[in-house]
C-alpha cells in the first residue's frame, strides 16, 4: 500500500456564526473556502492541473452550501477546469471523513494529488429545533424512527453523562480547561502557522483572529448559565407532533436525564473552512515538495444512533489496531468538543492523560463549523507536533447517526 502524505494545511478563523454578529455571516460559503484554496494553493505553488479530485466536506448542503461547493470554490479560487470535485456529508465527522478519503485515494494508488477539506456557514443552518422545521436526524423518516429514536445530539450528551456519572461540575470544569488553552495559544501565535486572513471583495481584512472565544470564562461564571436542553424536550420535532421526551422514552422509557449542558460547556456555532494539500510520495518527489505528515491510518465506525456521540473512542481503538499502535504510542489526541461529555469520556474511556488531549482548546471555546471542523483539527494537530516536535497524532469526532471517523498522522 502506498502512503499518503500530507503537504500543507491551511484555514479560516472561526467566526461567530450569528447573523449580523460574525464576521464572516455575509460571505458565500464557497467564496470563503475559495480563499483558503487561493492561499495554500500559491504558496505551494499548487499545479491545479494535476489535483486529481478536490474532497470537500460540508455537513448542510442547501442554498448557498449546495451545488457541490467542493467543485464550484476549486473554480472560484481561479483553479484549472481538469480538478475535479465533490462534496461530501457525515454530519460532525465531515471534515475528517473528507482527509480519510482522499487519503485512501493516494493509499490505493489511484490517485496522485488531492485536496481535502471543508466548509459550513453556522450561520445559515440554525440548530435549535422548532416546531415548524423538521431538525430531526432522520430526515422524519418514521419507519426508520421506529427503529432507531434519534434525539437532539443535546439530548444525546445529556443521556450520556447521565449514564456515565458525570457531574455538571466535570463538564463545567473541562469548559473552563478549554478556554484557557485557546486564550494560551492564541496569545502565544500557536493557530497562526495555518490561519489565513479572510478578505472582503475590496482587499480589507474581514477577519484575521479566532473570533468566538470567551477568555473569562471562570466556573463561577457557567454555574449562572442555564441548560439548554432540558428546554427542548417538550419542543414538536416535527409535523407529526412527536416531542423528544416522547422519541427519548422510546429507546429510554425510564430515564430521568440529568440535564447539565449549556452554551458555555457545547460546542461554539462559527462559520469557517479548511483546506490540505495531500499527495503521494511520488508526486512530492517529482514536484521537490517536502511532505510535512503522512497517514498512518483511518478508520470509521458505527454505534447506537439514540445515544449518538458515544463513538470516538471506540474509533480510536480501531485506528489504532489498524495501525499496529496503542494509546501510549501517541502523542497528542484532538477529539472534537461537541459537548464537553464527549470530550470526558474519550479521556475517560481511553484512560489518556489530559495534558495530551486537546492541548489548544477545542470547539467549546474556539467553535465548531461543522464540515470545516475535522479538518481544521488535523491541521491544529499537525502544527502542535511541529511545535513540540513530537511525532504522532490522532484526531477523532462524534457524529450525527452515532458514528465516528478518525486518522492517525505521523511526521515525516
Amino acid at each position: 500500500m502506498a502512503d499518503a502524505y500530507i503537504i500543507d494545511a491551511a484555514r479560516t478563523p472561526r467566526g461567530i456564526g450569528k447573523a449580523g454578529k460574525g464576521a464572516l455571516t455575509e460571505f458565500h460559503p464557497g467564496r470563503l473556502l475559495a480563499q483558503v484554496f487561493e492561499e495554500i494553493g500559491n504558496r505551494n505553488d499548487l499545479n491545479t492541473e494535476e489535483i486529481d479530485d478536490v474532497v470537500v466536506a460540508c455537513s448542510s448542503q442547501i442554498g448557498k452550501q449546495g451545488s457541490c461547493v467542493g467543485r464550484m470554490a476549486a473554480l472560484d479560487a481561479g483553479w484549472s477546469d481538469k480538478a475535479c470535485g465533490m462534496t461530501l456529508d457525515r454530519f460532525c465527522g465531515s471534515g475528517i471523513t473528507s482527509v480519510n478519503i482522499a487519503a485512501a485515494n493516494l493509499m490505493s494508488g489511484m490517485d496522485d494529488l488531492c485536496v481535502a477539506g471543508g466548509v459550513e456557514m453556522m450561520s445559515y443552518t440554525p440548530t435549535v429545533p422548532r416546531a415548524d422545521k423538521n431538525r430531526t436526524v432522520d430526515g422524519s423518516n418514521l419507519h426508520l424512527r421506529n427503529l432507531h429514536a434519534q434525539p437532539h445530539q443535546g439530548i444525546c450528551a445529556d443521556m450520556i453523562a447521565t449514564l456515565d456519572g458525570f457531574t455538571r461540575e466535570d463538564v463545567d470544569a473541562l469548559a473552563v480547561e478549554s478556554q484557557k488553552r485557546a486564550k494560551h495559544a492564541i496569545d502565544n501565535g500557536y493557530f497562526d502557522k495555518s490561519l489565513i486572513k479572510v478578505r472582503n471583495e475590496d482587499g480589507s481584512i474581514a477577519l484575521e483572529a479566532e473570533e468566538f472565544p470567551r477568555p473569562g470564562t471562570t466556573m463561577e461564571s457557567l454555574a449562572k448559565l442555564d441548560t439548554v436542553f432540558d428546554k427542548f424536550m417538550q419542543v414538536a420535532i416535527d409535523e407529526t407532533g412527536e416531542t423528544f421526551d416522547q422519541l427519548v422514552k422510546r429507546a429510554y422509557p425510564d430515564m430521568n436525564i440529568n440535564h447539565i449542558h449549556h452554551a458555555g460547556n457545547s460546542s461554539g456555532v462559527v462559520d469557517g473552512a479548511a483546506a490540505i494539500i495531500m499527495a503521494s510520495k511520488e508526486y512530492a518527489a517529482r514536484v521537490g515538495w517536502k511532505p510535512r505528515a503522512r497517514v498512518r491510518a483511518i478508520a470509521t465506525v458505527g454505534g447506537s444512533p439514540t445515544l449518538m456521540l458515544n463513538e470516538p473512542g471506540p474509533a480510536a481503538n480501531k485506528v489504532l489496531a489498524r495501525a499496529g499502535m496503542t494509546a501510549d504510542d501517541i502523542d497528542l489526541f484532538e477529539v472534537n468538543e461537541a459537548f464537553s461529555v464527549v470530550a470526558a469520556k474519550f479521556m475517560r474511556d481511553l484512560k489518556l492523560d489530559p495534558e495530551k488531549v486537546n492541548v489548544n482548546g477545542g470547539a467549546m471555546a474556539l467553535g465548531h463549523p461543522i464540515g470545516a471542523t475535522g479538518s481544521i483539527l488535523i491541521g491544529t494537530a499537525l502544527d502542535e507536533l511541529e511545535r513540540r516536535d513530537l511525532n504522532t497524532a490522532l484526531i477523532t469526532m462524534c457524529t450525527g447517526g452515532g458514528m465516528a471517523p478518525a486518522i492517525i498522522i505521523e511526521r515525516v
